[in-house]
């Protein structure tokens, strides 16, 4: 089955929000999203400067024609490095996710088990500098399955698979 239009929906669903790249991007990867947001909280005036707040997500797309546990794991690995090297913290930053999404015509069924249990986070100088987190999608072509860890079931909401 051919999974290109489904990764294209998908991709096409971070359009709105996000800064599509689909040429020179990360090795394993053929799209990535970002999304970046600055905030400013004041008094009365804009000298009167309480905070800086930047928030940041990388979301890195993948194709594969199956899924199998080392290849879940090389794509995991590889996304959450990636982003976490984008990461720059300071003080005003709150947090820069990292995430996944995996399209499949067929996954293995114990990558199903695997996907739910993978979990990264990680924060910047006790969490005053911000922290990142994880969150990870994958989509079954062939019988329309998704699958997605904790913090990445927003993600099937987000693609409306």
């Amino acid at each position: 089955m051919n999974f290109q239009p489904v990764l294209q929906k998908v991709i096409q669903a971070f359009g709105q929000y996000y800064t599509i790249k689909t040429e020179n991007v990360a090795s394993p990867f053929i799209a990535e999203a970002e999304f970046h947001s600055h905030t400013e909280q004041y008094v009365l005036v804009r000298a009167a400067k309480i905070a800086d707040i930047d928030s940041h997500e990388f979301v890195f797309f993948a194709e594969v024609p199956l899924l199998t546990q080392e290849k879940a794991s090389e794509l995991d690995c590889c996304a959450w490095n990636e982003g976490l090297s984008r990461v720059k913290p300071y003080y005003g930053h709150r947090n820069s996710d990292v995430a996944l999404i995996i399209v499949a015509d067929k996954i293995e069924e114990d990558v199903f088990q695997q996907i739910k249990k993978t979990k990264h986070s990680k924060s910047y100088y006790l969490s005053l500098w911000g922290w990142s987190n994880y969150r990870l999608m994958a989509y079954e072509v062939s019988t329309g399955r998704s699958v997605a860890n904790r913090l990445g079931t927003s993600l099937k909401k987000l693609v409306r698979l």
